[in-house]
């Protein structure tokens, strides 16, 4: 009986988990929309800032994959998405010609920018509800 309960228990955590992580992203989607983000659009540029500060350094899309939580065909679609609306722009790796650099653009950065103090607000509200 203590293994159910304990397995019991630790399926009700995950789900709690996933629940948060759910309504997080539609809270960050929902304060996002006015500006054409998404939560993932966010989520590139956002990891774009951090890896690559300088403004014009790039960085490898393979480095992208395992942190957005995307497939890498559904990163390619969306950094498509975000090149065509002119906040980041694509090249192909000299040394490597399978290799993709992707790197913010000036309206990229400052449309990040705008957007930060939204999406970290909701951060703090969700999070803070999960610690209640």
């Amino acid at each position: 009986m203590a293994v159910t309960t304990a397995e019991a228990r630790l399926e009700e955590r995950w789900r709690g988990i996933l629940a948060v992580h759910a309504r997080t992203m539609c809270e960050i989607d929902r304060v996002l929309h006015p500006h054409g983000l998404g939560a993932s659009d966010f989520e590139v540029l956002d990891l774009l800032v951090t890896e690559r500060p300088e403004k014009g350094e790039q960085c490898r899309v393979q480095n992208l994959v395992g942190r957005v939580h995307l497939s890498q065909s559904a990163l390619s679609r969306l950094i498509g998405r975000l090149e065509k609306d002119g906040l980041v722009e694509r090249s192909v790796c000299a040394e490597d010609r399978r290799g993709v650099w992707v790197a913010l653009t000036a309206k990229g950065r400052a449309l990040h920018s705008e957007v930060l103090p939204l999406q970290r607000a909701v951060l703090r509200r969700m999070l803070a509800e999960q610690e209640s």
